[in-house]
C-alpha cells in the first residue's frame, strides 16, 4: 500500500476542482484505481459465487427406510482353536476336470483311443482335484482296449464269461504293478455274494496264481516267503457284499493258498441285495490308518480296490460319500463289472444251477443293470415299428453309479460280457450261462463321442434345466410305459355288414388307449425343439431325434390305423364282388389327412438324420428298426373260403392210452431248484 501511494501521489495535469479534494477522498481513490486491488476484488467475487452455489446444494446420503441399527453391543465369542489329528495327502497326481479344465479331454472314456474333443457340462468351480477314471469294454474278450496302449488278454477255457473277467483281471495286475513300484501296497477285493457271480467268483480266483506270479510274490520267491507277513510287498483283504457287507480276512496277507480258500467258500446271498456303496464305504473306513502319512515317504501302504459284480447296486444313495471317502484318502477303485443295457434299468439273465447235481435246464431272471445315465434318456416305448418288442442292446458303457465311481477315483471299469460280436445280431441261444441276454453290441471306438456324463446329481440337472431339448427329452424319457397294440389286427373277414362293424370297432378300442400316451410324448419333445440348434453333444442331439422321430412314427401309425378302420366302418365295397375280406397293410401312402401326411415326413426326416449322423450307434440302430415298417396303412382285398364243418372224429371203444416210452420213463430227471434272487 505504501507503494501504490507513493506512486499515485505525483504530480498531475488534472483540473482545478481535482485540487480541492481532500487527503483522505485522494488515497481512497488511489487504493481502487490500483491494479492489483481490482485482481484482488475480482477473485473474491469469483470465490464469493462459488461458495454460494455450493451452499445451494444439499450433499446427504439417501436415506434407507430398511435398515436395521443394531444398537445392542455384540456379544462376546470365545475363539476355539481346532487341531487336526491327522493330515492324508495323496501321492498320485491330482488334475482338475471339466470344460473349463486342461484335462477335459480326459473325461470318462470309452474303450477307445480317441475321446470327444470338447467336454459337454462345465466343470464347477468347486469341485476337488481328482485323479481321472478310465472305462474299459472287453472287445470279444480277446484283446481289450484301453487308452493309449493296448492290452493282450488270454481267453480263458472254462466258465462263463472267463476271457472278460481274465482281460480285465490282467489290466488290474498292471496296476497293481505300478502301485507296488511306488510303495507297499494293499489290494482289496469286494465280491458280490449273489448266485449269479458263483462261476466269475472262481474263474478270478483261479486267476489268482497269475496275479502272484506277476507280481513276483509266490513262495518261491524266497525274499518275500521269508519276509513278515506286514512287510509283504502286496496285501490282500477280501470282503463280500449283499445283504450285509462281511470282511473275510480278519489281517491282509500274502498266502495265495489262504485267498484262494476264502474265495472259494464265499457263501451264496439269495437277498437279492447288493449293498456294494456301502462295502466300498466301509472298506475305506477300514483301511483308513494305512493311508495316514508317517514321515516325508508319505503314506504307510497304497491301497487299491476292486469290485466284482454283475449289478449296478442298490444302495445308490451312497455314492457321493463313498466317492468323497476314496478321493480323499487317494484310493482307486476298478470294477470288473457288465455292460449297462441301452437306456433301461433291468435285463435278463440266463441262469443255470452252478450245482450240476440238479437241473441244468436255462432259466431267466431279471437283474438290475443299468442305465447307463443318472436319468433315464430313452423314451420307453414298448414295441418298434414292426410292433415287436425292442431288444436289450449294450449301451456302451457300464452303470451310471459304479462307472461314476471308478471315474472319480481314477480307477477303471471293465465291461464284462462273453456273447459280444459287434458284426451282427446274437442269436438269444447263443448267449452264456450267467450273461445277459444283449443282442446288439457296437464299437467302442464308435461310442467314445457318446459317453454319458458322469457328473454328480446337481451338476446334471442342473446341465438339463439349461437346456430345452435334454429338458424335454428327460421329462418324455419319464413318462410311462406305453402299453398299446404288440400288433394290431390286419385282417377282418365279412360275413355281414354289422359282424364286420363289430370287429372294425374292437380293433379301434385295442388302437385307443396308446394315441393319448404318444401325444402327449409328442407335445413334450416339441418344446425341446427351440433348443437344438444350441446343443453341442451328440449324445444329446441323438436321443432327442430319434425319440421325436419315433414318437411321431408310431403316433401316425397308431392315429391312422384307426382312421382307416372308422372309413371301413362307413361302408366300403369290394373291387371284386367275389372277395370277402379286408387286409389292412402297412404303406408309405396316407390317404386319410394331409396332417398325419406331414408328420410322417418329419419322421422319416429325424429318423433319416439319426441314421447318417450316428452310424454304428444304438440311436442308428433303432432309428433303422423304426423306418423297416412303413408309417401308414392302406386296404387290400382277397377272398377267404369258408371252414368246412368239423366231423367228430371215431371212438376209440375205451382202448387204454398208448404207453409212453419205456427208455424215458426209465430216465432220471435231475431235481430242479427255483431260481434264487439275483
Amino acid at each position: 500500500m505504501k507503494t501504490a501511494l507513493a506512486r499515485n501521489t505525483e504530480p498531475s495535469h488534472a483540473t482545478d476542482s481535482a485540487n480541492e479534494i481532500s487527503d483522505t477522498e485522494v488515497v481512497m481513490e488511489s487504493v481502487w484505481d490500483s491494479d492489483g486491488t481490482i485482481a484482488m476484488v475480482g477473485s473474491m467475487q469469483v470465490h464469493i459465487i462459488i461458495f454460494l452455489t455450493l451452499a445451494l446444494f444439499q450433499l446427504q446420503s439417501p436415506i434407507d427406510d430398511e435398515a436395521v441399527v443394531i444398537v445392542s453391543t455384540p456379544p462376546e465369542y470365545e475363539e476355539k482353536i481346532e487341531m487336526i489329528e491327522e493330515i492324508v495327502v495323496s501321492e498320485t497326481p491330482q488334475t482338475a476336470i471339466g470344460s473349463d479344465a486342461m484335462a477335459e479331454l480326459d473325461m470318462a472314456q470309452a474303450s477307445a483311443e480317441v475321446f470327444a474333443e470338447v467336454a459337454d457340462i462345465p466343470n464347477p468351480v468347486d469341485l476337488q482335484p481328482t485323479d481321472l477314471g478310465q472305462i474299459m469294454v472287453n472287445r470279444l474278450f480277446n484283446q481289450p482296449v484301453a487308452p493309449q496302449k493296448r492290452l493282450e488278454t488270454r481267453k480263458g477255457s472254462t466258465g462263463t464269461g472267463t476271457a472278460g473277467a481274465a482281460g480285465a483281471v490282467d489290466q488290474i495286475t498292471f496296476e497293481i504293478m505300478q502301485a507296488a513300484e511306488e510303495r507297499p501296497t494293499l489290494v482289496v477285493w469286494l465280491f458280490d455274494q449273489s448266485g449269479s457271480l458263483t462261476r466269475q467268483r472262481s474263474d478270478i480266483r483261479e486267476r489268482f496264481n497269475r496275479i502272484y506270479e506277476e507280481l513276483g510274490i509266490l513262495n518261491d520267491g524266497k525274499a518275500e516267503a521269508n519276509a513278515p507277513q506286514e512287510e509283504a510287498r502286496v496285501l490282500t483283504s477280501i470282503i463280500g457284499f449283499g445283504e450285509k457287507v462281511d470282511l473275510y480276512t480278519d489281517e491282509p496277507t500274502a498266502d495265495l493258498s489262504e485267498i484262494q480258500s476264502i474265495v472259494s467258500k464265499i457263501p451264496v446271498d439269495n437277498s437279492g441285495v447288493e449293498r456294494v456303496f456301502t462295502a466300498v464305504e466301509a472298506a475305506a473306513k477300514e483301511y483308513k490308518p494305512l493311508r495316514r502319512n508317517i514321515g516325508p515317504r508319505g503314506p504307510k501302504r497304497n491301497v487299491l480296490f476292486v469290485v466284482v459284480t454283475d449289478e449296478r447296486g442298490d444302495d445308490g444313495m451312497r455314492l457321493e460319500t463313498s466317492i468323497d471317502s476314496c478321493r480323499k484318502l487317494g484310493i482307486p477303485v476298478y470294477v470288473i463289472g457288465v455292460p449297462a443295457p441301452f437306456g433301461q434299468e433291468h435285463t435278463l439273465v440266463k441262469y443255470v444251477d452252478p450245482d450240476p447235481k440238479y437241473d441244468q435246464t436255462p432259466a431267466w431272471a431279471q437283474v438290475d443293470q443299468g442305465p447307463e445315465t443318472l436319468l433315464p434318456e430313452r423314451l420307453q416305448l414298448s414295441f418298434t415299428g414292426n410292433f415287436e418288442q425292442e431288444p436289450v442292446i449294450d449301451s456302451g458303457f457300464g452303470p451310471y453309479g459304479l462307472t461314476r465311481l471308478c471315474y472319480e477315483t481314477g480307477g477303471i471299469y471293465f465291461t464284462v460280457h462273453p456273447s459280444r460280436n459287434v458284426s451282427r445280431e446274437v442269436r438269444r441261444n447263443e448267449i452264456e450261462a450267467f450273461t445277459s441276454d444283449m443282442r446288439y453290441f457296437f464299437d467302442p471306438s464308435a461310442m467314445v463321442r457318446y459317453r454319458p456324463d458322469y457328473v454328480s446329481q446337481q451338476d446334471y440337472i442342473t446341465a438339463v434345466k439349461n437346456s430345452p431339448l435334454r429338458a424335454a427329452l428327460v421329462k418324455a424319457a419319464a413318462i410311462p410305459n406305453v402299453d398299446g397294440i404288440q400288433r394290431p389286427r390286419t385282417r377282418f373277414v365279412k360275413t355281414n355288414e354289422a359282424q364286420l362293424a363289430g370287429d372294425l370297432t374292437k380293433a379301434q378300442q385295442d388302437a385307443a388307449p396308446l394315441e393319448p400316451k404318444l401325444l402327449q410324448m409328442a407335445l413334450t419333445l416339441e418344446q425341446g425343439l427351440p433348443g437344438r440348434e444350441d446343443e453341442t453333444s451328440p449324445r444329446w442331439l441323438a436321443g432327442f431325434d430319434l425319440a421325436y422321430g419315433r414318437v411321431l412314427a408310431q403316433k401316425v401309425r397308431t392315429e391312422t390305423y384307426n382312421a382307416v378302420l372308422a372309413q371301413a366302418k362307413r361302408g366300403m365295397p369290394f373291387k371284386d364282388k367275389k372277395n370277402n375280406t379286408w387286409i389292412l397293410v402297412p404303406s408309405d401312402e396316407i390317404n386319410v389327412g394331409s396332417k398325419w401326411q406331414r408328420e410322417a415326413d418329419k419322421a422319416r426326416e429325424y429318423l433319416t438324420g439319426v441314421i447318417e449322423q450316428h452310424p454304428d450307434t444304438p440311436w442308428a440302430l433303432l432309428a433303422t428298426k423304426e423306418l423297416e415298417a412303413p408309417i401308414g396303412w392302406k386296404w387290400t382285398e382277397e377272398f377267404t373260403a369258408p371252414k368246412p364243418p368239423r366231423e367228430p372224429g371215431p371212438g376209440n371203444n375205451n382202448n387204454n392210452p398208448a404207453p409212453n416210452d419205456d427208455q424215458k420213463r426209465m430216465l432220471k430227471r435231475a431235481p430242479k431248484r427255483p431260481i434264487p434272487k439275483l
